[in-house]
């Protein structure tokens, strides 16, 4: 295996020195509190240069999210916890457990067995860890996800056990159920049932998504910020049409909307 580069060793050189005695005042100040929110934001950045298939925009927002991490690892080398080192040699020890089909006798042949053996491996792994018996394949799913990641990969673990529908239709059909469910708790003006059919909604959604092979959060994302450059052309059509958009009637924006979505169609 290749070492690492000159250009990677210089990196961590540079992290130290920031830190250091004559380094950046506002990177000494830091610690891992303050800048873990920096990680989901360079994540979300890395996933919007891939949506826009934006290979320049790519490379610079993996070049920030591997800042992070070596930015992390900086903070906690000072600690004498572990450096990048200890990082990556903890994560290539990981891939080659996580594949005993490849670097060990394991005859796993099918995909479904190897993330099934993948899931069993990880169970066994946190079990270690915590030095007591892990009762469930869900674990390691963690909570700070957003809520369509977090419930896709819920059901993607349960799914790798053989807990799945065995096709689409069905779960379609469900949604239906769940849509029915909800007009009913709409009717009976109860919030909290109101909020879990609307929950049940929601998941069975995802769980569609998950069936179709379709990440859910991006799907969101993407119809998001279609509604978003739709809702600016409105606007400009407004503007250059000398109305006030804000009062304009629901008739007009919505006269608008149909220029804004033909204008995206032609």
């Amino acid at each position: 295996m290749e070492k690492a580069t000159p250009s990677f060793d210089q990196l961590i050189e540079i992290m130290a020195i920031l830190r250091g005695p004559d380094g950046c005042p506002w990177d000494k100040e830091q610690n891992a509190d303050t800048i873990k929110g920096h990680l989901i934001e360079e994540a979300y950045e890395v996933i919007e240069a891939i949506n826009n298939k934006d290979y320049d925009e790519l490379k610079e927002e993996l070049g920030d999210l591997m800042l992070q991490v070596i930015f992390h690892s900086q903070l906690a080398q000072e600690e004498d916890k572990f450096d990048i080192r200890d990082v990556i040699e903890a994560i290539n020890a990981k891939l080659i457990r996580r594949h005993p089909h490849i670097f060990a006798d394991d005859k796993t042949a099918s995909k479904e067995e190897v993330l099934k053996r993948w899931e069993e491996i990880k169970k066994e792994e946190r079990a270690e860890k915590k030095k007591e018996v892990v009762h469930s394949y869900l674990d390691g799913v963690p909570k700070g996800l957003p809520s369509l990641s977090y419930s896709q990969r819920l059901q993607t673990k349960a799914a790798r056990v053989g807990f799945d529908w065995q096709a689409e239709e069905p779960v379609i059909d469900k949604i239906e159920e769940e849509i029915s469910e909800l007009r009913e708790a709409v009717k009976g003006e109860d919030n909290p049932h109101i909020e879990k059919e609307l929950g049940d909604l929601l998941f069975s959604v995802v769980n569609l998504a998950r069936r179709l092979g379709i990440d859910a959060e991006s799907a969101l994302m993407r119809s998001s910020a279609v509604f978003t450059k739709r809702f600016s052309k409105m606007e400009a059509l407004s503007d250059k049409a000398g109305s006030d958009f804000a009062k304009l009637t629901l008739a007009e924006k919505e006269a608008l909307w149909n220029k804004a979505k033909k204008h995206d169609d032609s």
